[in-house]
């Protein structure tokens, strides 16, 4: 049977070179007879791939069993003048989109990790800035130092007066006998300190709350009337008594000599929020001590406080022989590891304890109008400092007492005052 499409028969063929031929020699190519389609393809010799047959006569379609371009044409084999290779590269071939994946492009991790740091150091960025002006929106700014007369020139360094108050506001009947706080009207200071930053060295002073001081001539806080200075002394947290914050820093000034930058204040219920936000504050109490006023009941050794046990240490006075003396030693052993236990990473990495931490701090706090966060994280950072050893933590000198009050021994004062207002090594020491 004869399979060879017409024109392509035996008796066609005549002398023509190729498979069956009888003539050893191949016509040129400009006597070759072009060839003309058919119903099927020729078979092949040896070496060739076999081909699928014409469909409707036409030659091969593009990406048909991956062989390429075309097929036949009037000019000869066009599929295998392509220079392409068999079975690759085709729109529709085993390695192209409809017929099975491609080899995969490896990862780019240069690019990556370039993006991944991007997007890690924005969102920090944005963090930040957004807890900072949330910080900075929760600062009380109540105190204007301005209307504070005759001050002394400012020295070198930052001069901060720290004043824990035992104003009861805003607690309740319940709260009040839970914190031992009592009922009275009103408000007073439990403890004042001056906090000295400077560069060479910071410098913690406690101001017993019992000193004896003169009231100076001061302005109203409120009245705006002036009150002339007649002499009269009393105990200094008196002065904070008759008419608050500014009427104390102008004692504090005329009675010391010292310029105060800043002031800040925190009352009972801030105090105990902020310790309860921290999850407790670990201290090591030397000796143990009950105080029926404050409801401390503390044995010795290492212990975990929360804010009532914390307040109860800070107020006790009436369980040691040298009172408010032995208090202000207690109150800056606990603000010092008040101040390290939230340094730790565990407070400040975890957005669970740092953000309740803050939130209670500044909301029971009141600064002075030019107290930035900037200032108030320098104060905070600078006791910590003054707790690990890197300052000085004292007492006011004390040369005496008259009516109970205690007097300051004026010598000293002068020397430490000096020293603070030149940004010197405090040489001083006190009770």
């Amino acid at each position: 049977m004869n399979d060879w499409p017409e024109g392509w028969s035996g008796g066609n063929r005549g002398n023509e070179y190729g498979r069956g031929s009888a003539n050893a020699q191949p016509e040129s190519a400009r006597v070759m007879r072009q060839v003309r389609r058919g119903p099927q393809a020729p078979p092949y010799g040896a070496g060739v791939p076999p081909q699928p047959s014409y469909t409707g006569g036409q030659g091969y379609d593009e990406g048909q069993n991956g062989y390429g371009q075309g097929g036949y044409d009037n000019n000869g084999y066009d599929g295998y003048n392509t220079g392409q290779v068999y079975g690759g590269g085709g729109s529709g071939g085993p390695e192209g989109p409809d017929g099975g994946q491609g080899p995969r492009r490896a990862p780019n991790w240069r690019r990556r990790i370039k993006w991944t740091a991007i997007t890690v150091v924005t969102v920090l960025v944005v963090t930040t800035v957004g807890t900072y002006f949330w910080a900075d929106s929760k600062l009380n700014r109540d105190v204007d130092l301005s209307k504070v007369i005759d001050r002394p020139e400012a020295g070198d360094g930052t001069n901060y007066l720290i004043v824990g108050s035992d104003s009861r506001e805003g607690l309740t009947a319940a709260e009040k006998k839970k914190l031992h706080t009592g009922s009275a009207e009103g408000k007073r200071t439990d403890s004042m300190m001056i906090l000295h930053v400077g560069d060479s060295g910071d410098t913690l002073i406690s101001l017993p709350r019992d000193s004896n001081v003169t009231i100076p001539s001061y302005v109203g806080s409120t009245s705006g009337k002036t009150y002339q200075n007649t002499g009269r002394q009393t105990k200094l947290n008196a002065a904070y008594a008759e008419d608050g914050p500014t009427l104390l820093v102008r004692t504090v000034e005329y009675n010391m000599g010292l310029h105060i930058d800043h002031y800040v204040e925190i009352g009972f219920n801030g105090f105990a929020d902020i310790v309860d936000a921290v999850g407790g504050v670990t201290i090591d109490i030397d000796k143990g001590f009950k105080d029926s006023y404050s409801g401390a009941d503390f044995k010795a050794g290492k212990q975990t406080l929360n804010g009532e046990e914390a307040l109860a240490f800070v107020r006790t006075r009436h369980a040691f022989a040298a009172s408010d003396l032995q208090r202000t030693k207690n109150q800056q052993k606990f603000l010092s590891a008040l101040a390290h236990q939230v340094a730790t990473p565990g407070t400040l990495l975890n957005p669970f304890k740092l953000y309740p931490t803050l939130g209670a701090g500044l909301d029971s706090l009141s600064v002075d109008k030019d107290m930035s966060l900037w200032d108030l994280a320098s104060m905070f950072w600078a006791m910590k400092g003054v707790s690990g050893g890197d300052g000085t933590s004292m007492n006011m000198p004390i040369s005496g007492s008259t009516g109970g009050n205690l007097v300051w021994d004026k010598a000293k004062v002068k020397t430490l005052v000096n020293e603070l207002n030149n940004d010197q090594k405090v040489t001083v020491s006190g009770n």
